[in-house]
C-alpha cells in the first residue's frame, strides 16, 4: 500500500515554527509520511512568512520553488493572510490558509491527498513532531496581539491576543522535559500581555490553581527543572516582577525586549509606550536586583520623519543602556502598515548608513561586555559536537540568534549537555572556553 506523502517547507518565526510542528503532528497523528523531497511528495505545505518585503520575496519563491518541483502546494502562514499576493504570484496552488490555521490546512490536505485508512496514531510521540534539535523547544503561550504598532500588520494577519489556557501549556511544558527538552524558549506575539485577554483567569495544573498571568507561569515553569527563557517581551511595568525569579535562579537572567527606538516622538509614531529616561531607570533597577541579567532588543533605524538628531540620540541610548545583544533593521514599507503614510520617509542610503553605524555601536559594546567574561566559569548547553569540539550556548544566548561557546576537547560530549566551562577568549559575539574536568 502505497502511504500518502506530505512535503514540508517552514519559513518565517518561532512562531510560525510552531504552528508547522502543530501541523505536521496532526499530518503523522492521521497516517501520512513526511518527505524530505520535492520528487518524493504527493504535495506540499509551504508555511510563509510576510512581515517584510525580503521575508514576502523569499516565501513567493519558496512557492515558486515547490510548484517547479512538485505542482501540488498548499499556502499557509503570515502570507497566506494576503491571499491577493500569493494568487497573483502563483495562480497554480492548490488552497490558501493563513496564519496559526491547522484545521484549515488539513481540510485543504484531505481534499488534495485523502488520508490513510490505516493512521497509526502511535507512531506520533508524545510531544508531537518538531522541528528543533530535541533537547529544546518553543514553547507558545498565546496567539495574536493587541496592540497596533503602526509598522507591523501582525494583528492584521493573526488576530488580537488569544492566551492559550494556562493548564495547557503546563501540560505541554511537562511533556516537553519528559521527552528530553532541557530548554523551553517562551514565545508568543506579546509574552508579557499572557492573560491580558482572560483576565488574568485562574487555571488549573495537577490539581493546583495557577493564574493565566507570566509572572505565575514563569516561575511555574522554572520548577520543571530546564532552562526557561522568555521571548517577546512588551516593557509592561510587572515585567519587573519577574526579575526576582531571575536572580533566584528559577527561569534564565535573559528578558528579550523589543525597544524599537529611544526617541519619545518616534515611539509615539510608532505607537509604542516607553521614555528613555524611564527605561534606563528600569533597567539600571533590573540589574542591582539581577547583575547577571543578559538584555536582548531590537530596533527600527530610519523610521519616516527620523532626524539625524532622534538617530543619535538612539546611539546614545545604547551607550549608556549598554545591552548586550541587539538586533536591528532599516524600516520597510509593509504592505497595510499605517507608517507607510507617515510624511518624510528616510532615503533608503540613509537608512543603511544609520543601520551600519548602529551595528557597529552594538558590536564594540558587546566585544567590550564578552571580554569581562574572560576567566569566569559559566554553565553551558551543548548543541552539537563538531571535528573541532563542541558548540554550546551559555544562558545568555538564544538558540540561532545569539552568540555560541566554543568548547576544545569536548568531543565526547553530546547535545542537550549541560556542562561547565572557564572562558579563555571571545570577540564581538562568541566566547571559547575549555571545560572543567
Amino acid at each position: 500500500m502505497n502511504i500518502a506523502k506530505v512535503g514540508f517547507v517552514s519559513l518565517g518565526c518561532p512562531k510560525a515554527t510552531v504552528d508547522s510542528e502543530h501541523i505536521l503532528t496532526r499530518l503523522r497523528a492521521e497516517g501520512y509520511l513526511i518527505s524530505t523531497s520535492y520528487q518524493d511528495s504527493d504535495l506540499v505545505v509551504v508555511n510563509t512568512c510576510g512581515f517584510i518585503d525580503s521575508a514576502v520575496r523569499e516565501s513567493l519563491d519558496a512557492i515558486g520553488e515547490a510548484l517547479a518541483e512538485n505542482g501540488r502546494v498548499i499556502v499557509t502562514g503570515c502570507l497566506g493572510a494576503k491571499d491577493d499576493v500569493v494568487r497573483e504570484a502563483h495562480p497554480k496552488v492548490l488552497a490558501i490558509t493563513g496564519p496559526h490555521a491547522t484545521d484549515e490546512v488539513m481540510e485543504a490536505v484531505h481534499q488534495h491527498l485523502p488520508k490513510p485508512h490505516d493512521p497509526y496514531t502511535d507512531l506520533v510521540p508524545p510531544q508531537g513532531i518538531r522541528l528543533t534539535p530535541r533537547h529544546y523547544a518553543y514553547l507558545k503561550i498565546s496567539e495574536g496581539c493587541n496592540h497596533r504598532c503602526t509598522f507591523c500588520i501582525i494583528p492584521n494577519m493573526r488576530g488580537d491576543l488569544v492566551s492559550r489556557p494556562v493548564g495547557d501549556v503546563m501540560a505541554e511544558a511537562e511533556s516537553l522535559v519528559k521527552s528530553g527538552v532541557k530548554e523551553l524558549l517562551v514565545i508568543s506575539q506579546d509574552t508579557s500581555a499572557y492573560g491580558v485577554d482572560v483576565k488574568y483567569r485562574t487555571g488549573f495544573w495537577n490539581g493546583r490553581p495557577l493564574k493565566t498571568r507570566m509572572t505565575e507561569l514563569a516561575e511555574a515553569l522554572g520548577s520543571l527543572g530546564v532552562w526557561v527563557r522568555l521571548h517577546y517581551v512588551y516593557p509592561y511595568p510587572h515585567v519587573d516582577d519577574v526579575i526576582p525569579l531571575m536572580a533566584e535562579g528559577k527561569i534564565l537572567p535573559y528578558l528579550d525586549i523589543p525597544f524599537q527606538h529611544a526617541n519619545q516622538r518616534i515611539l509615539k509614531l510608532m505607537k509604542r509606550p516607553g521614555n528613555s529616561e524611564n527605561v534606563l531607570g528600569r533597567i539600571r533597577r533590573w540589574r542591582e536586583i539581577c547583575p547577571e541579567l543578559t538584555l536582548r532588543s531590537t530596533f527600527i533605524v530610519g523610521f519616516p520623519g527620523e532626524t539625524e538628531a532622534e538617530f543619535e540620540e538612539l546611539l546614545d541610548f545604547l551607550k549608556e543602556a549598554g545591552l548586550d545583544r541587539v538586533g536591528a533593521f532599516a524600516y520597510s514599507p509593509v504592505e497595510g502598515a499605517l507608517a507607510n503614510e507617515l510624511p518624510d520617509h528616510v532615503p533608503p542610503e540613509l537608512q543603511e548608513e544609520r543601520l551600519a553605524r548602529l551595528m557597529l555601536l552594538q558590536e564594540e559594546i558587546s566585544e567590550e561586555k564578552l571580554k569581562r567574561k574572560i576567566g569566569k566559569t559559566m554553565t553551558v548547553l551543548v548543541d552539537e559536537v563538531v571535528e573541532e569540539g563542541a558548540v554550546a550556548r551559555s544562558f545568555a544566548d538564544a538558540p540561532e540568534i545569539d552568540g555560541q561557546v566554543y568548547i576544545d576537547g569536548g568531543k565526547h560530549l553530546k547535545a542537550g549537555d549541560r556542562v561547565e566551562v572557564v572562558i579563555t577568549d571571545s570577540d564581538a559575539h562568541d566566547l571559547w572556553g575549555d571545560l572543567v574536568l
